[in-house]
């Protein structure tokens, strides 16, 4: 981005701390800290139907071009550590991440120093009023409708577009809310998924405004683009439907697409099935082999036990090219796969 642009911006958040912080600084009243641990626990078994399901050969596709749920057999997905300590009007989050599902959500990290290689999200924030938050440190993305952690997403596996989206960002961020429902955030952030600091000196501006539960999202800088919708209602008391739109343009003739529904529907107070159709278009982001489509279809069932989530999940992924390899080793333009996972969120 343009240095007049990124120094207006800078003069801009300034602007709103300064003034935000005078009514913040006249509060003197003696706040009260808490601290809360939360977290996760996954793992999982998986296999494909009509494709390899070990390492014999080194061209063997055994698992979707998308993030985590992909290794074969009895497998780990990741714990995930929270620590919270949160005030009255300030406070901090530390969330530290352990096992593959952890190491690929932070992949970025290593490039730079081993100390990153299992924080997930650091930073602090304060509260200038009761509609204002500023935050820095380094955080989950806001673009997109799932997340890393699988207590927060119905389906166990991910889609092509939150793979390739951005999972994390490092900089400084003002969210805004209001009582009439609108919200929304204006950011400076380091390049994408580094985390612990910025090592060319390049920024991105990111933006969102949201609505009655949809949100539109969007990461700019020189030479990349992101817009993404994301978004749900509930249709009834049982019925949940979920959107997820985005475009994403590197320059070059090097970016992707897609559209993703949602649909859960809740049959007891602690069983759901619900579906994810998603069309990915992918322009040599992912593949590696100019412009081709593929889509996945993913039927997953949420089964709770207290705070233990178990999930059985079918998912049938195709392409317009022989992109995947079937039982003998073949080319193959589908692959259909089956996992069962447990995960515990306290």
């Amino acid at each position: 981005m343009s240095k007049f642009l990124f120094n207006t911006l800078i003069l801009s958040l300034l602007f709103v701390f300064i003034n935000v912080n005078t009514s913040f600084a006249q509060e003197e009243e003696e706040e009260t800290a808490t601290f809360t641990l939360s977290g996760s626990v996954d793992t999982y078994f998986r296999t494909n139907l009509n494709g390899p399901n070990d390492l014999e050969r080194e061209d063997a596709v055994l698992a979707p071009a998308t993030s985590f749920a992909n290794l074969p057999g009895f497998s780990l997905g990741m714990a995930n550590l929270i620590g919270t300590y949160e005030g009255k009007k300030a406070g901090v989050v530390m969330d530290l991440v352990f096992g593959p599902r952890g190491s690929d959500a932070v992949f970025a990290s290593p490039l730079y120093s081993n100390s990153g290689q299992i924080v997930n999200q650091l930073y602090a924030y304060f509260n200038p009023s009761d509609n204002v938050t500023i935050t820095m440190g380094n955080f989950n993305t806001f673009l997109g409708y799932e997340v890393i952690s699988p207590t927060a997403n119905f389906n166990y596996s991910t889609s092509y577009m939150f793979s390739y989206g951005p999972f994390s960002h490092t900089g400084l961020k003002i969210d805004f809310s209001s009582d009439s429902g609108f919200s929304g955030m204006l950011g400076i952030l380091n390049p994408t998924d580094i985390t612990e600091f910025n090592p060319t000196g390049d920024y991105l501006v990111g933006a969102q405004i949201g609505y009655g539960g949809f949100y539109l999202n969007g990461l700019f800088g020189d030479g990349y683009t992101q817009v993404d919708l994301t978004g749900g209602i509930d249709v009834t008391e049982k019925l949940y439907l979920g959107i997820n739109a985005t475009i994403a343009d590197a320059g070059d003739d090097v970016g992707f697409s897609g559209v993703a529904l949602y649909a859960q529907l809740a049959t007891s107070d602690n069983f759901k099935i619900g579906a994810r159709y998603e069309f990915f278009q992918d322009e040599d982001v992912v593949f590696g082999i100019g412009e081709t489509n593929a889509s996945d279809f993913t039927l997953s069932a949420n089964y709770t036990i207290g705070n233990l989530t178990i999930i059985p999940e079918f998912r049938l992924d195709t392409n317009d090219n022989d992109v995947f390899t079937d039982k003998d080793f073949n080319p193959s333009s589908s692959l259909s796969s089956f996992v069962l996972a447990f995960a515990y969120g306290f």
